[in-house]
């Protein structure tokens, strides 16, 4: 008489994202062991991030170099110009449809003539990178790096790096030409060669010189380039740190609140949208920030890389003090190794709010961290997922929600399901799991999985037992069909975005059939994502008991 199998099921499997740092057999089967160039999607279930498309058309002079910030300058009148710098240069991308099959093409959408109807008004959104020059009186400055912080302020932008002349691009002068701020009319006083600058309360707020990094200077209101008049001022922070001296190395704004970070601690000051009135809150004493790029305000949160992992302030405006909470928590050792091996200067990131993740850079190990910040964990942590093969440099969200990316030669944009025109590895496994009876080992017979989207590609199933890496393996077909990843009920009835979508969400049941035996089992997923996004569904596991183990 055959044994019954025993069925052990996850659904949504890794929704709740990567632990690496609790004891894997303690811990939910919602996390997951493993989880490369992955997203938790809106639905809960761990899916392909997705790829990037090129913005602009040729490198031009910027060639093989990277693009080391990116910026977008919004002006009254709703102007929006994306500017960036690379191989020495400030560049801006240009109108041009030129650019339109760069991003939007035939591969990627189809020949669909409603969908190319709907990205044919898009233009403005995509285009060619156009060289400013210098358009001041005087000598053209000579940058001595391209690690700029970027701030606008009345239409102008506004970029800062350590002991280089601060420089703008103000459309209202030239739309093809830079300049120093000094050089701006009507400039007065000194402007900061900080290596620290946000736009804030109606102003430009810097700090950290070569000669000085506990001063926060403060331009007048609405008027960037004057440092010395009016209601501009500076605000020395030596004598306030209450856990001994310490140099700022970000700033950051909320509901009136001034952030002033140190690389061990944190000054939060009231009433800044007032400077005269300005008075010191609240600190912190325990922890500070360590990369200047890291730091995103995510309109609830404030968040920012310590040394003991990622991290937010939490602002309420009635609390008296400022509670602090490890996003970073579940992977908290592996995170920390990788950070640890960076170059700070180097680290970037971004908070999408239309893509609801906060995405960190470490470029010398070619991954980015990505922490969901859709839901936060009953522990305080986000959900977190690592990507390769991206290799970001820079990011940018602009206002339209897209979110663009600085690399080697070109800025691209977070779109579609392939790394320019290649594909890319997802990989999901599970943590290690006990799914069988007490002292007795387990025989997987059946692994199904159901997957949603994909069309005509493998799926590697792995599984291996008792904490081995001898992996057993089996490749199953997703079938060809007709995907989408989104439902009509999403979009309504637009008729442009049905005849995009209108096929609706498609699920496949999937089976491996396994072999050997053990107590414990881990199983993995791998698949070349190359136009289809994918994600998991369920996962289930059949298997007969065996002998005592």
């Amino acid at each position: 008489m055959s044994k019954q199998l025993n069925i052990s099921s996850v659904s949504a499997p890794g929704f709740l994202g990567l632990n690496t740092q609790d004891p894997s057999l303690e811990i939910s089967n919602g996390f997951a062991g493993i989880a490369t160039n992955c997203v938790i999607d809106k639905f809960g279930r761990v899916g392909a991030r997705q790829g990037y498309v090129k913005v602009n058309t040729s490198s031009g002079t910027l060639g093989a170099n990277i693009v080391t910030v990116i910026h977008e300058l919004i002006q009254a009148d709703g102007t929006l110009t994306v500017l960036f710098f690379g191989n020495g240069r400030l560049y801006k991308l240009s109108t041009s449809v030129a650019g339109l099959t760069a991003e939007y093409n035939i591969a990627e959408y189809g020949s669909n003539a409603a969908v190319i109807a709907e990205y044919t008004a898009g233009v403005a959104n995509v285009g060619n990178l156009f060289e400013l020059t210098y358009g001041g009186p005087g000598t053209a400055p000579v940058f001595t790096a391209g690690n700029w912080q970027a701030a606008s302020l009345s239409g102008v932008a506004y970029f800062f790096q350590t002991g280089n002349d601060p420089i703008i691009y103000d459309p209202a002068v030239s739309t093809t030409t830079y300049r120093r701020v000094s050089e701006k009319s009507g400039y007065v006083g000194t402007v900061p060669k900080a290596n620290v600058a946000i736009s804030a309360f109606g102003r430009i707020w810097a700090a950290n010189t070569q000669t000085d990094n506990a001063t926060v200077f403060f331009s007048d209101l609405l008027s960037g380039h004057v440092w010395s008049t009016g209601t501009s001022g500076s605000l020395d922070v030596s004598r306030v740190w209450s856990n001994g001296s310490d140099e700022i190395t970000g700033l950051a704004a909320h509901n009136g609140f001034l952030f002033i970070f140190g690389k061990r601690q944190i000054l939060i000051y009231a009433n800044a949208t007032t400077p005269s009135t300005m008075s010191l809150s609240d600190t912190v004493s325990s922890l500070g920030c360590i990369a200047r790029d890291s730091i995103q305000n995510t309109g609830k949160d404030v968040v920012f890389l310590s040394n003991s992992g990622l991290r937010s302030v939490l602002r309420t405006v009635q609390e008296k003090s400022s509670p602090l909470g490890d996003l970073s928590k579940n992977i908290r050792n592996d995170f920390q190794q990788v950070v640890a091996s960076e170059s700070l200067s180097e680290i970037t990131s971004v908070y999408s709010e239309k893509d609801g993740f906060y995405l960190l850079s470490c470029p010398s190990s070619d991954k980015v961290f990505c922490f969901d910040t859709k839901t936060v964990l009953e522990d305080g942590s986000y959900r977190a997922t690592i990507w390769d093969s991206l290799l970001p440099t820079s990011f940018c969200s602009r206002r339209n929600g897209d979110l663009l990316i600085g690399q080697e030669g070109f800025v691209t944009k977070y779109s579609g399901y392939q790394d320019d025109t290649s594909s890319y590895r997802m990989e999901y496994y599970t943590n290690n799991a006990d799914i069988g009876k007490d002292g007795l080992t387990s025989i997987i017979k059946k692994i199904k999985i159901t997957v949603v989207g994909g069309s005509n590609q493998p799926v590697s199933v792995f599984w291996a037992y008792d904490f081995t890496a001898s992996y057993q393996s089996e490749t199953v077909a997703i079938p060809a069909q007709s995907v989408s990843e989104y439902g009509i009920a999403e979009y309504g009835a637009n008729a442009t975005v049905v005849a995009q979508y209108a096929t609706g969400i498609t699920l496949q049941e999937l089976t491996a059939y396994g072999n050997g035996a053990g107590k414990i089992v881990q199983t993995g997923f791998e698949v070349d994502i190359n136009g289809f996004p994918i994600s998991f569904q369920k996962i289930e596991i059949q298997a007969k008991t065996g002998k005592l183990n």
